[in-house]
């Protein structure tokens, strides 16, 4: 066990497709940033075990990363420091639910009462017409 782990932590191409999918992009996106190489060549780099420093330092760049970071990149860092930011931060799932209250009910508030206004003016509106006719 201790072997493929060790073998997925030093696969520098794996580093790149799993921070390349983490950042949202796309082989392509990642071809353009590196001035315009197919996917099939980012394919090709992802799969390879080893890539020199200058081109990791090329790719980092593109991905927004440092080159310490892309080169030291370990998924269960990430995991964990995302784990104790969450957990120092007081984030917790009540103020996620106040948060989305007030993001989706308030416009939804605000729009129902705008609707409200407008019915009661057309409402008048047609009032007034039919108190003209008669």
């Amino acid at each position: 066990m201790d072997t493929i782990s060790n073998t997925i932590t030093h696969h520098k191409g794996r580093k790149i497709e799993r921070i390349r999918k983490l950042r949202g992009m796309t082989q392509s996106d990642l071809g353009e940033k590196l001035g315009g190489i197919s996917k099939q060549a980012i394919s090709k780099i992802e799969q390879a075990e080893e890539i020199d420093d200058e081109r990791l330092g090329e790719i980092a760049v593109a991905l927004g990363v440092t080159f310490e970071g892309l080169k030291n990149f370990n998924e269960e860092k990430v995991l964990y420091n995302t784990v104790n930011f969450y957990e120092r931060s007081g984030v917790n799932s009540t103020n996620i639910s106040a948060n989305i209250e007030t993001v989706i009910n308030n416009p939804l508030k605000e729009l129902m009462e705008l609707y409200e206004k407008q019915l009661s003016t057309i409402q008048k509106k047609l009032d007034d017409i039919s108190s003209v006719k008669e």
